[in-house]
């Protein structure tokens, strides 16, 4: 293959790890919200562990998709150097995190979906992109696990629970829509076997949902409204919010090391 030819190629190779570092950078800075406001400590830690995951993944995907790319930004960079259309995450992953029961209903729809994701690209013809994800991929297990026993324990539990465990659900699962969604970058690299085809993940997690809210005496919602436009950095209102608390300090106080 010609340089020209590869060009595009390296191109859409840049934009899928900026976009999964996205997802995960900023669904690890909602977490990180939740650090010492958990409602024992247990649950506290747990979901700092999550965030750091998180945090983990975004850090290896930020730096490739900066050395695809010519080497020219960091992971720094990417994070707190961009402005807010320069984001490409999914809008499920920046949705507030509400009540307990908002973020792990969050969780368990973004979760179930990156397990499935990084399961399918261990075996892509990108090499940093097979090793990322088999060490994602059994942080993803546990991040699902502790969702569904959650909302297990909450959509089964008391009436309050339940009610919240069922609103969170229903306000959440517009943005799913978009998860599954394919654009002609992707379709290229799912072309070359560097990619996975999200829409083909689609049945599997309908599946597994769908049995956990059925266990959970929970409803599925209705398919309505589907919000999009995260991977093109369309964002909703919060994002904006989310995103000067989390640049501030690097921004106020550039090149400054500790």
């Amino acid at each position: 293959m010609s340089a020209p030819d590869r060009a595009p190629m390296t191109s859409a190779v840049s934009t899928y790890a900026l976009r999964l570092g996205d997802d995960a950078l900023v669904l690890a800075q909602r977490l990180s919200a939740w650090s010492s406001r958990g409602h024992d400590l247990e649950e506290d830690i747990a979901l700092t562990n999550i965030g750091l995951d998180l945090l983990g993944q975004a850090r290896m995907l930020l730096t490739y998709a900066g050395t695809v790319e010519g080497g020219s930004r960091t992971e720094d960079d990417l994070a707190y150097l961009r402005e807010e259309r320069d984001f490409t995450n999914l809008l499920l992953v920046e949705q507030p995190n509400g009540d307990f029961a908002r973020t792990i209903a969050r969780q368990l729809l973004f979760s179930t979906w990156q397990l499935a994701l990084w399961e399918a690209l261990q075996s892509s013809a990108d090499e940093t992109l097979a090793a990322v994800a088999g060490k994602a991929v059994k942080e993803a297990d546990y991040h699902r696990d502790h969702a569904v026993q959650w909302t297990l324990r909450l959509g089964d539990g008391t009436d309050e629970s339940h009610h919240r465990m069922q609103a969170a659900v229903d306000a959440l699962w517009p943005y799913v829509d978009e998860v599954f969604t394919v654009d002609d970058v992707e379709q290229a690299l799912v072309a070359g076997g560097v990619a996975v085809d999200a829409a083909s993940l689609r049945p599997g997690w309908d599946r597994f949902v769908d049995g956990v809210l059925a266990e959970a005496t929970l409803t599925r919602p209705e398919d309505g409204w589907n919000p999009s436009g995260g991977r093109r950095g369309m964002h909703t209102e919060s994002f904006g919010y989310l995103l000067s608390e989390m640049q501030h300090l690097h921004r106020s106080h550039p090149g400054a090391t500790w």
